[in-house]
């Protein structure tokens, strides 16, 4: 009889131990880190965007440079504002725009939009909290790794997206 108390015992214990104490709607439950960069969805005042890949890359000259793609999944636009880690802002480059289903990719050859932390000599290896500021989603924050310029992000710089132009743009005279 001692015996079956004490296993029982032990095995509420551990399911009481191993519990989530947060419950369903815990909000680490809403991010994914599969790689490096963080994954992050936003369900907030009705919001549907997905951040995928979130990460920063440090650059030789200090600089740290946003890495990612962020997907509005939903069918009401919403607007980036901003991106900030700490008191400090990135300067922000490209149309935040965020139209259903058009991602807003920051670095590659397919990027639209740029963001940049100046001169905050970036170390790669450490985690930061960055935050991201809709206009109708609000505001989001993430654990995010600062990376070295190196494999997948040998080539990010902190120089501005190029613009884009077609032979019907008026050419500056």
């Amino acid at each position: 009889m001692r015996r079956i108390f004490t296993i029982i015992s032990a095995l509420l214990i551990a399911t009481t131990l191993t519990a989530c104490g947060a419950g369903q709607n815990a909000a680490t439950r809403t991010i994914t880190q599969v790689t490096d960069g963080v994954e992050v969805k936003v369900t907030q005042n009705g919001s549907a965007i997905r951040v995928v890949n979130l990460l920063l890359v440090a650059t030789e000259n200090g600089d740290a440079v946003v890495v990612g793609t962020i997907v509005n999944q939903g069918a009401e636009p919403d607007k980036l504002l901003g991106i900030a880690v700490g008191g400090g802002a990135a300067t922000i480059t490209g149309d935040t725009t965020l139209a259903q289903n058009a991602p807003l990719r920051f670095e590659g050859e397919r990027a639209n939009v740029k963001a940049v932390f100046s001169g905050v000599n970036a170390v790669a290896g450490r985690h930061v909290t960055l935050s991201l500021g809709f206009a109708r989603a609000g505001l989001v924050t993430a654990d995010v790794i600062i990376r070295d310029k190196r494999d997948d992000y040998k080539n990010v710089t902190s120089n501005s997206i190029e613009s884009t132009s077609s032979p019907d743009s008026p050419q500056p005279e």
